[in-house]
């Protein structure tokens, strides 16, 4: 079931900068916090950053604060998550997902439980 559809991932170089789209085909994104997962093989999902509604309130990761941005684009109805001077250990499979049942707080990571909506993800490979 297609609910949130993730683009922009591929290899890139270590330092190298890729954009990831998520769009909602069905339902009007600006309505909902959104958040961007990753899960790398053998390691658990963990939750790098998130959007409020209002745009008031956005978390980022310790490991990715700094090198990696969370926007809206409302118009488009469609979140962005810009990622420069990527690291080998920002390759994972990249999520999108989307919830109205909990906030985006800047101080407490999202948890996979806070979101209904989901993406079938996006592969980033950082490698030389």
């Amino acid at each position: 079931q297609v609910q949130l559809v993730e683009s922009g991932g591929g290899l890139v170089q270590p330092g190298g900068s890729l954009r990831l789209s998520c769009a909602a085909p069905g339902f009007p994104l600006d309505y909902y916090v959104v958040a961007w997962f990753r899960q790398a093989p053998g390691k658990e999902r963990e939750g790098v950053a998130c959007i409020s509604r209002f745009d008031d309130s956005t978390y980022y990761a310790d490991s990715v604060r700094g090198r990696l941005t969370i926007s809206r684009a409302n118009a488009k109805n469609t979140v962005y998550l810009q990622m420069n001077s990527l690291k080998p250990e920002d390759t994972a499979v990249y999520y999108c997902a989307a919830g109205t049942r909990y906030i985006c707080s800047a101080y407490s990571p999202p948890r996979s439980y806070e979101y209904d909506y989901w993406g079938q993800g996006t592969q980033v490979t950082v490698s030389s």
